[in-house]
């Protein structure tokens, strides 16, 4: 399945009673359209972005191997955005500067750090190597970003503005991760962004979506036994954003979605992809992002949200990104 399904033209891109209504009413949310398989995207072959500020560099794996990082800084912005990338990632660049035009924040305020890598990683700490595909070493991201990502971005003076605290935004599967790693490390991030993301991966039929998914995700296939262990493991929920919202009290959170219609990104060309991959997708992100808004309006966390039509493709996604800084959500 292809996250990327067309590519705009650059550079143009607390209570226990308050959480069971929650679930019940995130439950009814998404009941019916969860078993809908997730995927994500493969991005193509260009390579854009600015020069300005560009800088290359790599980071300790925590066991992985080292971890390659690109990033745009300017001195005088104003904050600091850690992109991730979705299930399909790729070694060479990430895809936010394959099929997008974020780098440039850097020219108007917002410095920007893409780390590479990690397909199918849900960029969290696997409980075992996948055994499926032969993985040789443990995914162990939640370490990366936590542990050798932001020291490294503090040593090269990435750390900005009045809060001192990063921003991290996410599509997709890095969408869900990108609202959990700042959850679980206040110290480091005050704010999160989840674009078509899966805040509420314990409903009914996610896990089952998951595998099939991960089974189609290169080297495939992916075990998902061997990310968080078995359905009823409590990790499931500790990576779960919808169990973790009560954590992000007072944090700046941004959640965005398309709705699966047909949108500005969506040409003749790609008709197939984007009818039944991109906008069932799409849809199933949206149900989650209702789901998720719905649990945080009950327990009284603001969000800023983005809602348009579009389906699981990268115009979507970079024009959230630029959505959310002109409506100052770095500021």
């Amino acid at each position: 399945m292809r996250e990327a399904v067309n590519q705009p033209r650059k550079p143009s891109r607390h209570r226990l009673g308050n959480r069971f209504i929650a679930a019940t009413v995130a439950l009814m949310t998404v009941f019916g359209l969860a078993g809908v398989v997730v995927g994500a995207g493969q991005a193509d072959a260009r390579i854009g972005g600015t020069q300005f500020g560009k800088q290359e560099f790599y980071v300790n794996g925590c066991g992985m191997p080292s971890v390659k990082v690109r990033a745009w800084k300017r001195k005088g912005n104003y904050k600091t955005v850690i992109m991730l990338d979705g299930m399909r990632a790729q070694y060479d660049y990430s895809g936010w500067e394959i099929n997008t035009n974020v780098q440039e924040m850097v020219r108007s305020g917002v410095n920007v750090v893409e780390p590479i890598g990690g397909p199918a990683s849900f960029y969290s700490d696997w409980d075992a190597p996948s055994n499926f595909n032969g993985q040789r070493y443990r995914y162990r991201w939640n370490c990366v970003i936590n542990r050798t990502l932001v020291p490294a971005l503090d040593r090269k003076g990435f750390r900005v503005g009045a809060s001192r605290k990063y921003a991290i935004m996410g599509i997709s599967s890095g969408g869900n991760a990108a609202l959990v790693l700042a959850a679980q490390n206040r110290a480091a991030f005050d704010r999160a962004g989840s674009l078509s993301g899966y805040n509420f991966l314990t409903a009914p039929g996610m896990r089952t979506a998951l595998r099939l998914a991960m089974l189609d995700v290169d080297p495939k296939p992916w075990n998902i036994d061997c990310m968080w262990g078995p359905p009823w493991s409590f990790r499931w929920f500790d990576n779960d954003p919808f169990w973790n919202l009560n954590r992000m009290r007072g944090m700046k959170l941004f959640v965005g979605s398309g709705n699966g219609l047909f949108g500005r990104y969506n040409a003749l060309p790609n008709v197939f992809d984007d009818l039944f991959k991109g906008s069932t997708l799409e849809l199933l992100a949206f149900t989650q992002a209702k789901a998720f808004e719905a649990a945080a309006f009950v327990q009284g966390i603001p969000l800023m949200t983005y809602y348009a039509n579009g389906t699981h493709a990268w115009g979507y996604w970079q024009d959230m990104v630029w959505n959310a800084k002109n409506r100052g959500f770095f500021r």
